[in-house]
């Protein structure tokens, strides 16, 4: 099964700004476990894909092996892993982007 990790900052960050709707979004995330295509990409580093999510103004960001999920098999697939790491409003949307490129390109997926 696919598997939707959600950075600690990004958690507080949601339950912070959303309170009782934070679990809403939180489901969405988790929706991934069963539609792991779902997202727009918005940038890749090496085989790593950049998406994200909308919900209303805010823009939740992910990264997956971009590689697995256009080619994968279903069991590859079902080995993926799938990690929230930022969220924004649109103005801020190409600053968190270019954020979160050069962390994947100095540090890897793990760095996040």
């Amino acid at each position: 099964m696919v598997e939707v990790r959600i950075t600690l900052a990004l958690r507080e960050q949601v339950f912070r700004i959303f309170k009782e709707q934070s679990y809403e979004i939180f489901d969405r995330f988790k929706s991934l476990e069963q539609q792991p295509q779902k997202g727009k990409a918005v940038g890749h580093v090496d085989n790593i894909v950049i998406k994200e999510l909308k919900d209303g103004k805010y823009r939740f960001y992910f990264i997956t092996d971009g590689h697995i999920l256009k080619f994968g098999s279903p069991e590859e697939i079902a080995q993926l892993l799938i990690k929230f790491v930022r969220m924004s409003e649109k103005k801020d949307q190409p600053q968190i982007i270019a954020e979160v490129k050069r962390i994947l390109q100095s540090m890897g997926f793990d760095g996040l």
